[in-house]
């Protein structure tokens, strides 16, 4: 109160210069310091050795280095005749127990048969320690090894492939390989049209000029690139005037466009021969004795060393070496059927053994009385010697049905392709030529 009064006592000018005082007294003990500014840190920043004249680019530069990924080396190597995973590590300088550790994972089994010419990709630390490695070991199927803190892990990678459909026609002139390749057709593809239709047809000595074919097939394409041959979905030959007609089911076989398996209980001819040196004939002259003797059976002529297959599943009741069938085996089919093998350089089945059709049983040779290698085969009905080239063989099984009934639903769209008038030729010539 005292003040108060003292105050009011003052000149007005001096009761200005009072207050005026006051105000700038209080505002400059509000006012922060230069000391405060530079002592002022974020605690979840970390410190670092800067002037405040960088202060402004330093905190961008620690952030990009935390969050920056670490460089790797990619190096592709190119499997040469004689590699091995030991011998490709050693050459790019990598561990050898890298190596033991990833070949103890069972999904790395791709990696025990690399092929020459196949290619590796690795990822390689700055140091040169093996980050990854990839391995397209198929078509469609590669391999990925990654490292990760407790070793390596291994997962399989499923490669897309794009495919296409495409047609193919053509007519026997000279050969059926010729036509079949100048349709564009590969040689899997050729081989596995002559198998679909190989019970009905014998490629080496049904065919004639004018016969023809049209056939529903599948490549399969990466980047544009036709890569390798798809399945044949649907197909007709016309033999002689005869009509076959074979369309692929779900089950992955062959049947007539009513249903009936392409497939027999037996093969036509149980290897892959080059031509027919002796049919079956009852009179004929034998070659080495020089007597009229039946030839109960057809000798096929092929390189030595050819599989020979089973014409069909059953028993072998007889395997075996004498001086005149050289090393046999004979097989006992459901039906009273028995199929018998002669003059083979090495059988592969035993006495009493269960076989499948189209399982090799031996090699083709010339042991036994023979005047040069080939495979002698018989097809014995009831006890009965008969041609297998001219016998109707049994059908192996017929859908029926909902089965049959879901194979027509499908079979319907590829046989109206065969039917189409507009069937052009396969894009060989724009694909570069087979594969």
């Amino acid at each position: 109160m005292i003040i108060w009064n003292a105050f009011n006592s003052l000149p007005t000018w001096h009761r200005k210069m009072v207050l005026i005082l006051s105000i700038m007294v209080m505002m400059l003990a509000a006012w922060p310091s230069e000391q405060a500014v530079a002592t002022r840190v974020n605690d979840d920043e970390p410190l670092a050795d800067a002037s405040p004249l960088d202060d402004g680019e330093a905190q961008p530069q620690a952030l990009a280095q935390k969050s920056a990924k670490p460089s790797y080396v990619t190096k592709q190597v190119k499997v040469r005749a004689g590699d091995n995973m030991q011998v490709i590590f050693q050459r790019l300088g990598l561990s050898a127990s890298d190596l033991y550790l990833i070949a103890q994972l069972e999904a790395t089994n791709p990696l025990r048969t690399l092929q020459p010419g196949q290619e590796l990709t690795f990822k390689l630390t700055k140091g040169g320690d093996l980050q990854s490695l990839y391995y397209p070991h198929s078509l469609e199927q590669a391999l990925k090894v990654s490292r990760k803190a407790e070793g390596f892990i291994a997962k399989p990678v499923k490669l897309e492939l794009d495919t296409r459909e495409q047609v193919a026609k053509g007519e026997i002139r000279s050969s059926f390989w010729g036509a079949a390749a100048e349709a564009g057709m590969t040689e899997d593809q050729i081989m596995d049209l002559a198998a679909i239709f190989g019970w009905d047809i014998d490629f080496a000595q049904d065919l004639q000029p004018g016969d023809s074919f049209r056939v529903v097939y599948q490549d399969k394409y990466q980047d544009d690139e036709r890569v390798a041959s798809g399945d044949i979905l649907a197909a007709e030959f016309i033999n002689q005037g005869a009509i076959y007609r074979a369309v692929l089911n779900e089950d992955g076989n062959y049947y007539t466009p009513e249903g009936k398996a392409m497939r027999k209980s037996f093969l036509r001819a149980p290897v892959n021969f080059k031509y027919i040196s002796s049919n079956f004939n009852p009179r004929r002259l034998h070659p080495v004795t020089g007597k009229v003797r039946p030839h109960n059976g057809i000798d096929y002529v092929a390189p030595v060393g050819t599989p020979i297959m089973a014409a069909g599943g059953g028993s072998v009741v007889a395997a075996g070496y004498n001086q005149f069938n050289g090393n046999y085996v004979f097989i006992k089919h459901a039906g009273n059927f028995v199929t018998k093998y002669l003059h083979l350089s090495k059988r592969t089945v035993n006495k009493g053994q269960r076989v499948k059709q189209g399982q090799t049983i031996g090699l083709l040779g010339g042991t036994g009385r023979v005047t040069g290698p080939h495979l002698h085969y018989e097809f014995v009905v009831g006890g009965v010697h008969k041609n297998p080239r001219t016998l109707n063989l049994p059908q192996a099984e017929t859908l029926s049905g909902r089965e049959l009934a879901n194979f027509r639903a499908q079979a319907m769209p590829q046989l109206a392709k065969l039917d189409s008038n507009e069937l052009q030729l396969a894009q060989h010539k724009q694909d570069g030529g087979n594969i």
